[in-house]
């Protein structure tokens, strides 16, 4: 009996990515158990779960929002954008800004790498200084110093 196609490396990015964002524990299932953040955060599949959990406890419920998919052999880069609501300050990088209830839009470019069906390793470029802006705990561009 022939075996079904393995999913695209793309699909397992995209699968892994919409799980997420409805919240299906079972995404996580599409992560290496020793996967490697080679962006900020604690590593391999748990390290990931709790990432994704301190993501969704300040700025969520998030919605994501997908600009562009870039698919080539084994690497998926994805342009998104996350929209949420900041609701709390316990990510490092929010570590001092007062919670504001605004709403918020973060972009990231997300860079993955798949094998035998599960996301390997990733790397990320954020908008942090974005994200502070809108959180006032940035000055605007071209604001006055004081």
């Amino acid at each position: 009996m022939e075996q079904p196609p393995a999913p695209s490396a793309r699909d397992v990015v995209l699968g892994f990515l919409r799980g997420v964002e409805a919240g299906e524990t079972a995404a996580f299932e599409l992560v290496a158990e020793d996967f490697v953040q080679h962006a900020a955060g604690p590593q391999g599949r748990e390290g990931l779960k709790q990432t994704a959990f301190v993501l969704d406890h300040d700025l969520g419920p998030g919605r994501v929002e997908i600009h562009n998919i870039v698919a080539e052999n084994d690497t998926v880069m994805v342009h998104l954008t996350l929209h949420g609501r900041h609701r709390a300050s316990t990510m490092p990088l929010l570590a001092r800004v007062p919670v504001t209830e605004r709403p918020v839009s973060w972009t990231f470019v997300h860079v993955f790498r798949v094998a035998g069906g599960t996301i390997r390793e990733h790397w990320a470029c954020r908008d942090d200084l974005g994200l502070l802006v809108q959180l006032g705990a940035w000055p605007e561009p071209g604001a006055p110093s004081t």
